[in-house]
């Protein structure tokens, strides 16, 4: 079976680095010894809604390249906190 495209029109396709929390972990400390990032920061991270992250079953997935964006630039709007600005308080009604 032959192709109808030619390689100049094959696209390329870049598939992202995605980790669990602990193998992304091991990634940082390989390229950083003496980094100060945890798992639980890195749990804290996308608990709060301020780093996206897949669901695999149990396992959170983290995109390496949006991890990179945001230690180099945490105080970007795209990674702001998500939610209410009563930090994830809820009011009570009164009365019953």
């Amino acid at each position: 079976m032959t192709s109808n495209y030619s390689a100049e029109q094959a696209v390329i396709v870049k598939i992202p680095v995605v980790l669990t929390i602990k193998d992304a972990m091991q990634k940082i400390k390989q390229d950083c010894p003496d980094t100060a990032i945890s798992e639980h920061f890195l749990r804290q991270l996308i608990r709060d809604g301020v780093l996206p992250a897949l669901k695999a079953g149990n396992k959170a997935l983290i995109n390496m390249d949006v991890l990179s964006k945001f230690l180099s630039d945490p105080e970007a709007e795209k990674f702001q906190p998500k939610g209410s600005a009563n930090n994830g308080i809820r009011p009570v009604p009164s009365g019953r």
